[in-house]
């Protein structure tokens, strides 16, 4: 019986210990939510992503591996706005983990904290190419929103476990205090941008584009997700001509050769920029990622 007594007390002396080191395990849609959560939770989470930082994240391919990641998740943090739309669900139901499903406390829209721009009027169809009926959802590339992200994560931890909410509280400051002392160095690189014309491949630079002050004279692509057409092209070289454009930028997923075309029409320069975390090895975190995106441009536009 004493044997017996001892083992029991040894096994809830386990599972109490167990308990205390769990870690909050944390899946999230792409790279760029990934580090910011990683930032917030430190040791505390278990941090894994779906997307990678030089894949176009609208399309995915819903592996069997993810599934697995999200049966086992705690928390599933998306970045909303249908970005991941072409995929997402499939993924949901083969996981079938209520605490991540919609109602669940650990389905998170990080897009409900983001002052959201380009909402379309009217009615959205087809015809208008690959526009985002809530809203365009590359939000993250604008500094104040990777600020709101972070604190989301910070309630939201916090909420599932609160014995570690100062830990949480604490990290996400650290954050913050990283990505102000960056935003300070940065500052004469924002001089430098603002007001400056440039020709963007996609939408997804708008909130970049909000943030520096850059100004986007023209798009490659006629509508979200359309190709160029060749009078398309024709209308991009006389925007360059107009405007006095020296670059465009463009995501590494697209395919450059029409890109390349105008640059020989115009002499500007094709900026290959990533728009997420791990796009390139110097962009291996967030803030490092507005650093080498916002220095990139700035050398490009001078």
């Amino acid at each position: 019986m004493l044997a017996r007594l001892f083992a029991t007390a040894a096994l809830l002396v386990g599972i109490a210990a167990g308990d205390a080191g769990a870690q909050l395990k944390v899946v999230t849609s792409t790279s760029d939510l990934y580090d910011i959560a990683r930032s917030v939770g430190g040791d505390r989470i278990k941090a894994s992503h779906i997307g990678e930082g030089f894949q176009d994240p609208h399309f995915i391919e819903a592996k069997p591996s993810f599934v697995i990641q999200l049966r086992n998740a705690d928390v599933w943090a998306f970045v909303g706005l249908d970005l991941e739309i072409g995929w997402m669900p499939l993924l949901l139901d083969g996981a079938r983990n209520q605490k991540i499903m919609m109602g669940g406390p650990g389905y998170l829209d990080v897009s409900k904290v983001v002052p959201v721009i380009d909402v379309p009027r009217g009615t959205v169809d087809r015809s208008q190419g690959d526009v985002h009926p809530l809203g365009n959802p590359h939000y993250w590339l604008d500094p104040e929103n990777g600020r709101r992200i972070a604190r989301l994560f910070r309630d939201k931890f916090s909420e599932l476990d609160p014995k570690n909410a100062a830990t949480y509280t604490a990290n996400e400051q650290a954050f913050e205090d990283r990505l102000n002392a960056a935003e300070k160095g940065w500052q004469a690189d924002l001089a430098a941008i603002k007001g400056k014309p440039v020709v963007a491949w996609h939408t997804s630079w708008r909130y970049f584009a909000e943030y520096t002050g850059m100004d986007i004279v023209a798009y490659m692509e006629p509508k979200p997700g359309v190709p160029p057409s060749p009078s398309q092209l024709m209308a991009v070289v006389a925007a360059v001509k107009r405007t006095g454009a020296k670059v465009i930028i463009m995501e590494p997923f697209y395919d450059r050769k029409l890109a390349d075309v105008v640059a020989r029409e115009t002499g500007v320069q094709v900026l290959i920029l990533p728009p997420s975390v791990g796009g390139t090895p110097a962009a291996a975190d967030y803030v490092k990622l507005m650093q080498y995106d916002i220095a990139q441009v700035a050398k490009a536009v001078k």
